[in-house]
């Protein structure tokens, strides 16, 4: 059956937020514009609806690929239809968006789910999943739930430098590096707040990270591994980009720091954990970001730094190499922030002009490829440049 994807950024805040009232900032609207075209790249489903504030964006799109042999088996549209979703992710403000819209009950989320969701998007749950790790030899990560500006400082002497997380808040925010050297008034207000709001805040040790990575998993009636992530994330923890490689050349690297063993253990124990703590209450894709890092001169893993029980970055590269990246090349998917108006388009032609897309047995080789569509007050786009 057809389904309509639905690209929301700000379903993060939106869950964090919980209410159908929740109104996104014009920074966020303008992401979502821009981006709207990207679900045609991983709908699953032939002849499938993506939803974009304008047609000219796949109109825009579709010339493009089709231009470099790459055909895009979707539909377009700027309204709602009442039909199966697939969305970013779902939150009570995007279902009372659709059931304003006229999309039927029966494709929507009850408040129950909705409820159960947030509750199993929490970073608490993170804290559950680690406790299946402690006894795994090369495993790291420890997370404390704290409830008082008392319990944060305890924390900190006893750990050193640690990382503060809302427990809702959007993917790679909601966070602060904290110590006793660089404690201020507004650290602790910031810290109050969170825990005034949500009712706690996680604590963890700061841990010298080596690599960032991701298993991406997709649940239906089993979780099934959909492949691995490996991402660059900025000084702050925002992500920046994803490689794009194979997932024996992912795991190769991976093998450089760890026995291809524990990667395996790992798998296996997060399918039957994500299992019992998912039961059937969610159903698509999700990821498990991970750290490789270096403790006294001992490579360690982190098994579960955050849980995005959504659509996200990592499973979209993945995607865009298994069906249209020949397996032998390599490069990066990237998602980029202009601005001023001009630039992406500036940008966007001289890439076209520099790096021009190869093709080998159907897939791409070499090149420059815009997964969106560029026009002259474009601020975001996603993009990949094939080596």
């Amino acid at each position: 059956m057809a389904h309509l994807y639905l690209f929301n950024p700000d379903h993060d805040m939106a869950l964090a937020n919980f209410t159908p009232y929740y109104k996104t900032t014009s920074e966020i609207i303008r992401m979502a514009n821009d981006l709207s075209t990207l679900p045609a790249w991983y709908a699953a489903e032939k002849g499938s609806w993506v939803k974009t504030d304008k047609l000219q964006r796949g109109d825009q799109l579709e010339v493009q690929c089709r231009e470099m042999g790459i055909m895009l088996d979707v539909h377009w549209c700027t309204e709602y239809h009442s039909m199966p979703y697939r969305a970013w992710g779902w939150n009570p403000a995007l279902v009372y968006a659709l059931r304003g819209a006229g999309v039927e009950e029966k494709f929507l989320l009850t408040d129950e789910q909705l409820k159960r969701l947030r509750y199993l998007s929490g970073r608490q749950r993170c804290r559950e999943i680690l406790a299946h790790f402690s006894s795994l030899p090369y495993a790291c990560g420890k997370s404390e739930l704290c409830y008082s500006i008392e319990d944060v400082k305890f924390f900190i002497k006893e750990n050193g430098k640690t990382v503060l997380k809302a427990p809702w808040s959007g993917s790679g925010r909601g966070l602060a590096h904290v110590s006793l050297d660089n404690w201020s008034d507004s650290v602790e207000g910031w810290i109050s707040r969170i825990i005034r709001t949500q009712g706690t805040i996680v604590a963890e040790p700061y841990y010298n990270k080596v690599v960032d990575f991701a298993m991406e998993f997709y649940v239906d009636s089993e979780i099934s591994f959909a492949g691995y992530s490996l991402f660059e994330t900025d000084t702050h923890g925002n992500y920046k980009e994803n490689l794009l490689l194979s997932n024996e050349e992912i795991e190769r690297r991976l093998t450089a720091y760890l026995p291809q063993s524990v990667l395996q253990i790992v798998q296996q124990k997060l399918k039957e954990t994500l299992f019992t703590l998912l039961g059937k209450d969610y159903k698509g894709y999700l990821g498990v970001d991970m750290m490789i890092c270096n403790e006294d001169d001992k490579y360690l893993i982190h098994p579960c730094v955050e849980i995005n029980l959504r659509m996200n970055m990592g499973v979209i590269s993945r995607i865009i190499f298994d069906r249209y990246v020949h397996p032998s090349a390599h490069g990066r998917y990237i998602v980029e922030h202009y601005t001023a108006d001009g630039l992406a388009l500036e940008k966007h032609q001289k890439m076209m002009e520099q790096y021009p897309l190869c093709m080998k047995e159907g897939r791409i080789c070499r090149g420059y490829l815009s997964l969106t569509s560029v026009f002259a007050d474009t601020r975001y786009q996603v993009y990949i440049h094939i080596d």
